[in-house]
Parts: C-alpha cells; structure tokens; sequence
C-alpha cells in the first residue's frame, strides 16, 4: 500500500512536470520554469506534508 505523502508528492511531481512543459512553450526565462518545477514539485507537498504531520501530533 502506497502512504498518502507518497502519492501526494507523486500527484504533485506530475502536475509539476506539465506546469514546467507549459511554461517552457511560454516563457524562455529559465528560473521561472525551474521555479514552478521545484516549488511546486517539492517545496508544496513538502509543506504540506509536514502541516499534516504537525495537525496529527
């Protein structure tokens, strides 16, 4: 059985990925679509997996 924080970050690593795609066919700036890619694919399930772990305790 899969954890709910694993497929939370799955969830997100794919949402990630298609916004980094988007955002390459719109923009050339290189920081904003590695921006969007480690935000959204680590730093919010990260954060939002530790606001779950702190509502637990």
């Amino acid at each position: 059985m899969v954890s709910s924080d694993t497929r939370r970050s799955i969830l997100f690593a794919l949402t990630a990925t298609g916004l980094w795609v988007v955002a390459g066919q719109l923009t050339d700036s290189a920081p904003i679509q590695w921006g969007i890619l480690v935000g959204v694919g680590v730093i919010l399930p990260t954060v939002l997996a530790e606001r779950d772990r702190d509502g637990r305790d």
